[in-house]
């Protein structure tokens, strides 16, 4: 009867005699007292094939190696962290002009019926009274008369982010041995300083609600879903300790009111705006006291959000809506130079562009450090979609703003000027390491070692009306 060798088990079992169809020829494990083979699987059923002598510990001859690499199940992407420019921390103040010597603060030259008067704002002057004078004329004189522009001060204080960790001496030496992950340190420090990153990058997207102090926000149960009271409430005191979010940045006073008026965040004062929420580098302009906000000052940036944030107002998202926006940032004087939103919302405008693809093409954008890009053989990169050649980074943090009985929606879309937009650095990102490894457990009080990282830097901002928002859309 011819023998065939299909598998390895065939192989072994010519080759040394035990088990398949060659049992008969199994003299070496014989003198042994085994004449059963061994099988064993990846479901741990280890077993023994046959009868013998004694029964064996089977399992003690099988274990899984799981190797030293850790594979990451998470998406760890920092865009909103890195498409903002850096500057170093010279100062903590900026000084910024409010209004023009007349014709007011807005996008475009105001004139009206306002008249000089000393002390005045020329807010809205008479159309023959901004500059245009008779022949060899006088000082001081209707037309011709003294004038200012107004100005003031911002300032942010520098917020540190700081992540540490420990591991003790056993498990560091432990973990080079047996089946361990080699370099403990080494690990952790990795993934932690990923972490490091991703958190700052999630400051920037932080719901604006998150900043109310008045009363108890309802908490996001997932990244996908709307304020909901299902997932409990929850009052953030120390959110003034994160780096300021770019949803609080990009807002205006009109948008905080309705906010406020649809209980999406607290209210006092007389229904004027709460202050945590209002205030933004030293300045509360944007605390609205009436029915429709304030009148649009400097602190303002431009923000569609339809009609109001009642549940039946969210809006479907059209080209008309993008385009809308970008036509007044370009009007107040902006200039975009990336849209961050998420990936659904990245999707739902390539649907949109669908019958238009000469509109949607690769860009690749390489994030800056202070204007140098990242050095040969780094990667630092990574591929977008553009609209109207404005770069569309996704954000998986990226969040929708709509009313709490809202439970679906696209991600909001922020549309930045990133020349008056940036992220500036008191102390860039250190790794410090103390204990038993450097010879000296006494510092960390344990017999391990302890590891930090740290980050010193606000986020500024020095033109609000080039900023946009897009937000309620579904």
């Amino acid at each position: 009867m011819a023998k065939y060798i299909n598998t390895i088990k065939d192989l072994e079992a010519a080759t040394y005699g035990f088990g398949g169809q060659y049992s008969s020829n199994n003299q070496i494990l014989k003198g042994a007292g085994i004449v059963a083979g061994l099988a064993s699987g990846h479901d741990g059923s280890l077993s023994s094939l046959g009868s013998g002598t004694a029964s064996a510990n089977l399992s003690a001859l099988y274990n899984k190696v799981y190797g030293q690499k850790v594979w990451s199940m998470l998406n760890q992407e920092i865009n909103p962290l890195s498409i903002l420019p850096k500057r170093p921390y010279t100062s903590s103040g900026w000084r910024v002009m409010t209004k023009r010597p007349a014709g007011g603060g807005n996008a475009k030259l105001t004139v009206a019926d306002t008249a000089y008067s000393a002390g005045s704002a020329l807010d809205a002057p008479h159309a023959d009274e901004i500059g245009g004078v008779a022949e060899n004329a006088a000082f001081n004189t209707t037309g011709f008369k003294a004038l200012s522009p107004e100005y003031t001060t911002l300032f942010m204080s520098p917020k540190t982010i700081a992540h540490y960790f420990d591991y003790s001496e056993v498990a560091a030496e432990m973990a080079k041995i047996d089946d361990g992950v080699g370099d403990l340190r080494a690990l952790i420090r990795e993934d932690m300083g990923k972490f490091h990153a991703e958190v700052q990058s999630k400051m920037l997207v932080m719901p604006m609600e998150y900043y109310d102090l008045d009363a108890a926000t309802a908490i996001l149960e997932d990244a996908s879903s709307a304020l909901s009271g299902s997932g409990g409430t929850q009052v953030y005191a120390d959110m003034e300790n994160n780096l300021t979010s770019l949803m609080k940045i990009v807002s205006t006073s009109a948008e905080i009111h309705e906010m406020t008026a649809q209980n999406i965040i607290a209210s006092a004062n007389g229904g004027a705006a709460s202050l945590d929420i209002a205030q933004l580098y030293g300045n509360t302009d944007r605390r609205a006291s009436t029915a429709v906000g304030s009148s649009v000052g400097f602190m303002d940036a431009h923000v569609n959000f339809g009609d109001g944030y009642a549940a039946a107002e969210q809006r479907t998202l059209t080209l008309s809506i993008l385009n809308n926006v970008i036509q007044n940032l370009r009007s107040n004087g902006g200039t975009p130079k990336v849209i961050l939103t998420g990936y659904d919302t990245i999707q739902a405008i390539a649907d949109l562009l669908q019958s238009q693809e000469r509109f949607l093409e690769a860009k690749e954008i390489i994030p800056t450090h202070n204007g140098v890009k990242g050095v040969s053989g780094r990667e630092a990169g990574f591929r977008v979609a553009t609209y109207y050649d404005i770069p569309l980074i996704p954000a998986k943090d990226m969040r929708f703003t709509a009313n709490h009985a809202t439970t679906t929606g696209l991600s909001d879309l922020l549309f930045l000027d990133t020349d008056h937009l940036w992220l500036s650095v008191l102390k860039p990102t250190q790794y410090f390491e103390a204990g038993i490894t450097h010879g000296d457990p006494f510092g960390v009080g344990v017999l391990g070692n302890r590891g930090l990282f740290r980050t010193m830097s606000e986020v500024g901002c020095s033109f609000f009306k080039g900023q946009g928002k897009i937000t309620n859309v579904k």
